[in-house]
């Protein structure tokens, strides 16, 4: 598969075939991106969230008025959930989310999503994340050049400090580590730049059978 590959500096680019990358044909793996998109964002959720109910709210142990007489409707207790300051009708509770999924379906997942990014041309390598002076301005430019607009990933093995200081400041852009990234980080973005280091563990790790 041919990958657009671009300098240092972004100001220059060529086409370059990349063996090892996936190939699929018809929808094989859909089905097991949507799943891993699914169980991550599951995972991600603390379900912390939590409600009373009327006999965990606090007070309205007697009641506000006699049963007959007044003229109003009867009423038991001021934390009926029909009250201010009452009880909550189902609300939510503590709870676990997460979803448990397959090693071979992560690993489906992530080579198909990687495939379908790089034929959609989605996907850049750069040479390496190298400027000539840590500065965020720099890098700027350089993602500039490769992608214009929209929400970036950059993608290195590992990250140099430098580059990582240059980089974290710019709103559009994310960075992740090459041995972390997964099927979400594929599909979120609208560019994947890689290096070229990434870019063979990614190929590396595809071809090992890791997720």
């Amino acid at each position: 598969m041919k990958l657009t590959v671009y300098s240092s500096d972004g100001k220059s680019s060529s086409e370059k075939e990349f063996s090892g990358l996936p190939v699929f044909e018809g929808d094989k793996g859909l089905q097991a991106v949507k799943e891993v998109i699914v169980a991550i964002n599951a995972n991600r959720r603390q379900g912390t969230h939590s409600t009373k109910t009327r006999g965990e709210v606090r007070g309205g142990g007697k009641k506000p008025w006699r049963q007959k007489g007044t003229g109003r409707a009867r009423a038991g207790s001021t934390r009926s959930p029909l009250w201010v300051g009452g009880g909550v009708v189902f609300g939510p509770k503590p709870r676990d989310y997460s979803k448990k999924v397959n090693a071979k379906v992560k690993a489906l997942a992530f080579s198909r999503a990687l495939y379908d990014r790089a034929t959609a041309g989605e996907i850049a390598v750069i040479e390496q994340f190298r400027l000539e002076q840590p500065k965020t301005k720099l890098m700027s430019e350089v993602v500039k050049r490769i992608a214009p607009k929209g929400k970036i990933l950059l993608v290195d093995a590992p990250f140099s400090a430098e580059a990582a200081r240059a980089a974290r400041n710019i709103e559009r852009v994310s960075l992740q580590e090459a041995a972390e990234l997964n099927t979400l980080d594929l599909a979120q973005y609208s560019k994947i730049v890689v290096s070229t280091t990434a870019l063979e563990s990614i190929i590396a790790r595809i071809n090992g059978g890791k997720n």
